[in-house]
């Protein structure tokens, strides 16, 4: 696969780590639809990079099918699919104000963890439908988890199980798509530079980056886009998870 000939579904690709993604590989040759549901920001960063967009619901069927369907119509095929849409809640599972409220982590679950899986399993069938290269290859999937996965915080149960989730599931998946030619990647990333943290103030920003062993400063969300398409266009990365972190083990 390569990326100028690349047709990809982006999450959360109205801003942040999805946003970069798309960035990066509409300059590189690639046809681009994000999913997100932002439907103010969506539209404006599609528009920029020449790519389209649907407003989407990754924790609904009907919205994905709807929206995988959109992205046929305007780019004729599927071949990748990165998942970038999900939250982040800090709550302690007791904390001042009694138990982790279920529904909060419930829906941090959803989103990151159900949404992930909800659109990768539909990209997959229209994925499945493509005409293989000479490798075989059909598509690919990147999923998107955290170094929380693996260090997660205080405060950070919800995302923690679904990221770890995400890291759970890459294998499986990739074992069951394996007979159609579609391979499935995680990202794991670290501190990034996302709208979230650059709304900080410059103290908070600079003591979160001086944790990261190498290079010690937070990571670009265009780092990010640039290895998405690195393991676009390495067929053989397939069934991992990649850190993408500067060495940080977070404590």
């Amino acid at each position: 696969m390569q990326l100028a000939t690349t047709t990809a579904i982006i999450t959360g690709g109205a801003s942040g780590l999805g946003e970069a993604t798309a960035r990066h590989f509409a300059a590189q040759g690639a046809q681009v639809t994000l999913l997100d549901r932002d439907a103010t920001r969506g539209p404006q960063v599609a528009d920029e990079i020449g790519g389209h967009f649907v407003e989407t619901d990754v924790t609904s069927e009907t919205s994905v099918q709807v929206a995988i369907e959109f992205a046929l119509s305007k780019m004729g095929h599927i071949t990748a699919t990165v998942n970038c849409a999900g939250i982040a809640l800090g709550i302690k599972t007791v904390g001042r104000d009694g138990p982790h409220p279920l529904d909060a982590f419930q829906r941090t679950i959803d989103i990151n963890l159900v949404g992930s899986f909800n659109v990768g399993r539909l990209a997959a069938a229209a994925m499945a439908q493509n005409t293989p290269d000479e490798d075989g290859a059909r598509g690919v999937i990147i999923n998107t988890a955290s170094v929380a996965a693996y260090d997660g915080q205080k405060g950070q149960a919800a995302y923690a199980a679904s990221k770890g989730g995400i890291v759970g599931m890459t294998l499986p998946m990739a074992r069951d798509l394996a007979s159609s030619g579609i391979r499935v990647m995680t990202i794991a990333p670290g501190i990034f530079k996302t709208p979230m943290l650059a709304g900080l103030p410059d103290d908070i920003q600079a003591a979160l980056a001086a944790d990261v062993p190498n290079p010690a400063r937070l990571g670009d969300p265009s780092e990010y886009g640039r290895l998405a398409a690195f393991i676009i266009e390495m067929g053989y990365l397939n069934g991992e998870v990649i850190r993408l972190d500067g060495a940080l083990r977070m404590r």
